[in-house]
C-alpha cells in the first residue's frame, strides 16, 4: 500500500512552518519533503534540512530535465519539489508532507489525485499582519505586498480537503495530527494493511 501525500498550504505568516515543526517534534511517523529553492538561506536555515539551496541557473536546468513534481516562482524566487524522491517514498509506504503554495498543490494533485490538501488560516487579518511584522525581516512595503498576496492565496481555500485555523499552536497541532491519523485509518488502507487479520476474524 502506497503512503499518503499530505499537502500543507497557507498564506505567508499563517504559521505553517511552526506548525509543521511542531508536528515533527511530536514524533508523528511522517517525513517532510525538503524543497529546492533559488533564494539564499535565511539566518538559522540549514542546507538539506530547511531547503536545498541552489542557484537560479541550476534550478532552471533541473526543471528543464523534469526533476520537479511541482515548481513555482514566489516573490522572485524559485521553489520546487523532487519528483523522484516523492515517488520513492510513497512507493515504500511512507507518508510524506509537502509545504507548498496553492499553485504547487494544484500541480501535485494533477499527478497524485489522492493527495490530501490541508489549508492553514490565521485567526484574523490583524493577526496575520502582526505575525509578519514580528519577523523583523521585511520592510513595510514588503509586508503590505505579502498581506495583499495572502488575501489572494486564501481565495484558494476551497480547493483543499481540510482547513485549520492556527490561532493557538497546540490546538492547530492536535487538529493536524487528527487529520493524519484519520486518513491513515481509512477502510481501504486498513483492509489492505490488515487483510490477513480481517480474513482470520471472519472465520
Amino acid at each position: 500500500m502506497q503512503g499518503n501525500i499530505f499537502i500543507v498550504c497557507a498564506p505567508s505568516g499563517a504559521g505553517k512552518t511552526s506548525l509543521v515543526k511542531a508536528l515533527l517534534a511530536s514524533n508523528q511517523p511522517i517525513k517532510v519533503s525538503v524543497s529546492y529553492t533559488s533564494r539564499p538561506p535565511r539566518s538559522r536555515e540549514v542546507e538539506g534540512r530547511d531547503y536545498h539551496f541552489v542557484s537560479r541557473e541550476t534550478f532552471l536546468s533541473m526543471a528543464q530535465h523534469g526533476d520537479f513534481i511541482e515548481s513555482a516562482e514566489v516573490y522572485g524566487n524559485l521553489y520546487g519539489t523532487s519528483q523522484s524522491w516523492i515517488a520513492s517514498e510513497i512507493a515504500s509506504g511512507r507518508d510524506i508532507l509537502l509545504e507548498i503554495d496553492w499553485q504547487g498543490a494544484q500541480q501535485v494533485r494533477r499527478k497524485f489525485p489522492a493527495s490530501i490538501g490541508i489549508f492553514i488560516l490565521p485567526p484574523s487579518l490583524e493577526a496575520l499582519k502582526y505575525r509578519l511584522q514580528g519577523r523583523a525581516q521585511d520592510s513595510v512595503e514588503v509586508i503590505a505586498k505579502r498581506l495583499q498576496a495572502a488575501q489572494a492565496d486564501i481565495a484558494h481555500v476551497v480547493e483543499f480537503d481540510y482547513v485549520i485555523i492556527n490561532d493557538v499552536l497546540d490546538d492547530a497541532l492536535r487538529q493536524l495530527q487528527a487529520i493524519i491519523v484519520a486518513e491513515s485509518s481509512r477502510r481501504a488502507r486498513q483492509m489492505s494493511k490488515y487483510q490477513n487479520l480481517i480474513n482470520q476474524l471472519q472465520k
